[in-house]
Order: structure tokens, then C-alpha cells, then sequence
């Protein structure tokens, strides 16, 4: 197949350029050209996704079996694009998020949960929709939290920043809320899975590590990937109500339960996760954390110095 990723160069569409290229795919990235191709010889199209014009000119006369879009936020994002290839594509591959769910005294979270209207993911499900509307065969992916080596998002890095620097690591409530994290790898292998699957045109699949954990196990489990005895490790819980940070983030998970069922997408796709948890840090930790040289860089904690100076 030929095949255009959006993005492509960083985190999630490194993985899914890879897997594409070693299926032999004819892999194509259309992005800013600020960062190198993953992969040697795959070709880059640069432009600017939030120009339609800049998009028509790049774009229209490429022919390409299937589009993955990852870094779509908005409807006017990927609107354009889908307008572009609406007739001419056999699969669009929608990048979502499970932060659409409404919050539910039922979970997991399943596909068919309601939205919740005031999300900061509304823009994903508004383009979910449309692409529905559109009558373009597509799929939708909704993960949890992603992790896992070249993450941008501070997530386990948070962790490991506190736990190598043997710092006390702060967490809000009792640190019993219920999250679930997804290595990017499976991520993107579960993207793979989507292609040829007719079964899976006009479908949303939830994507995500196959077991749930507590703040406090994340904690332990970041602590055994850093190689670190448990005894190490000091939690402090604090109230978050107690403290106003504004727009900086004392933690880097929200405060509530927040999980999925992944039985779908394991069902449907063939697929299950090759990562347990502990083995995922452990790759993050060794092969970003520790290679990129963070456990060495300054990092500001002042957040922390304010919770822990306060008590809990």
C-alpha cells in the first residue's frame, strides 16, 4: 500500500513509520520538515497541515490506498484533508483520544460511552463525526495515556525524575484513582492491525495497556524499571483543592479514575499488547530517560517544594 501519516516524526508516527516501512509498505510523511524521516529513504512532503490551500497544493495530485492522521486536534485540522482524498482513499485513520469520555460511576470506559461536551478532546470527537457524515471508510483510535520511549509528554519521565533523585513523590488524594497506560508501540501496532481489516471501517476502538494501576502502583511500578528498591521510595499524598498552581500541573495524570476496555480492539484487530507495565517503563527508562541524559539535567520542582512544605 501507499501510505501518508501526518506527522510522522515524532512519538507515535516514528513507531507507526517503522512498522509500516518493515511491512514493506511505500510509506509517506507530510510534515514541516524540522525533523528527519525515521527511517532512511522514506519520503517527507513538507507543508504546513493548518494551511488548506498549502494542503490542496501538496497533496492533490497524490494518490495514497490509506491516510493515517496522529496529529489532528481540531475539525478544521483534518477537514481539509479528508475533503482532499474523501473518494479517493480506502482507509482514513483517525488518531482520537479516550479524554473524549464522559466521566461514569460505570467502568470501563467502552466505545459506545457518551462524549463529554466540555472536553479539551471535543475537537477529536467533533472530527470523528464528520468523517462519519463524510461517508469516508475510516477508523478511529482512542488511547489512554501513551508512554514509552521519545514521549513529549512529561508522564513517566515525572516519576523518574523524583524517583532518581531520590525526592519524595507527590500525589494527589489517597493515590487509589485507577488510570491505564499504553506503550506507543502497541499503540502503533494496533494502528497496523487496522489496515486490510474491513471489519474495522466505521469503527472506534479503544487502545491501551491490558491491565489498570493505581497512582500509587504507577509509582512502584516506575520505581522496580528504575532498577531502585522499593524502599526507596517516599510517597506523599496531598490535597490538590488545598493549592492553586494555576496553569502548571503539580501531577502529570488527572485526578480520577480514567480507563478503558480494550476488549474491541483485541477482538477486532487481532491484537493484543506486547508490553506489561514494568517492561514498558523499563524500555522508556533505559532507552529515552536514562540514553537522552534527563537523569542528569536540572528540573524545577517547586511545585513539589510547595506541596511538601505544607504537609500533607
Amino acid at each position: 500500500m501507499r501510505i501518508l501519516i501526518m506527522g510522522g516524526t515524532r512519538f507515535i508516527g516514528v513507531y507507526l513509520a517503522r512498522l509500516l516501512y518493515e511491512q514493506e509498505h511505500d510509506v509517506v510523511l507530510f510534515n514541516r520538515g524540522n525533523k528527519p524521516a525515521p527511517v532512511a529513504g522514506i519520503e517527507q512532503i513538507q507543508g504546513d497541515r493548518t494551511d488548506p490551500d498549502q494542503l490542496k497544493e501538496k497533496l492533490d495530485n497524490q494518490e495514497f490506498d490509506a491516510i493515517f492522521d496522529n496529529n489532528g486536534r481540531e475539525l478544521s485540522d483534518t477537514q481539509p484533508l479528508a475533503e482532499i482524498f474523501k473518494d479517493r482513499v480506502k482507509h482514513f485513520v483517525y488518531m482520537s483520544s479516550a479524554g473524549v469520555y464522559l466521566k461514569s460511576d460505570q467502568m470501563p470506559h467502552v466505545e459506545g460511552d457518551p462524549i463529554d461536551p466540555k472536553s479539551r478532546h471535543k475537537g477529536k470527537h467533533d472530527t470523528e463525526s464528520d468523517l462519519a457524515e463524510q461517508g469516508i471508510p475510516f477508523t478511529t483510535i482512542r488511547p489512554t495515556y501513551i508512554y514509552g520511549p521519545q514521549n513529549y509528554n512529561d508522564l513517566e519521565a515525572w516519576f523518574f525524575d523524583r524517583i532518581v533523585r531520590d525526592r519524595p513523590v507527590p500525589i494527589p488524594g489517597n493515590g487509589l484513582h485507577i488510570t491505564q497506560l499504553g506503550h506507543v508501540k502497541d499503540l502503533a501496532q494496533a494502528m497496523v492491525n487496522v489496515l486490510g481489516n474491513r471489519r474495522a471501517i466505521g469503527q472506534i476502538y479503544n487502545v491501551s495497556g491490558d491491565r489498570v494501576v493505581t497512582f500509587n502502583g504507577l509509582a512502584r511500578a516506575c520505581v522496580q524499571a528504575a532498577g531502585k528498591s522499593p524502599d526507596a521510595l517516599q510517597i506523599v499524598h496531598y490535597d490538590p483543592k488545598k493549592f492553586d498552581f494555576g496553569k502548571r500541573k503539580a501531577f502529570p495524570l488527572r485526578s480520577q479514575h480514567f480507563f478503558t476496555s480494550i476488549q474491541k480492539a483485541t477482538s477486532e484487530l487481532y491484537w493484543h499488547p506486547e508490553f506489561d507495565l514494568v517492561t514498558g517503563l523499563r524500555d522508556s527508562f533505559e532507552n529515552d530517560y536514562l540514553a537522552s541524559g534527563r537523569d542528569k539535567a536540572e528540573v524545577d520542582f517547586s511545585e513539589d517544594d510547595e506541596i511538601l512544605g505544607t504537609g500533607s
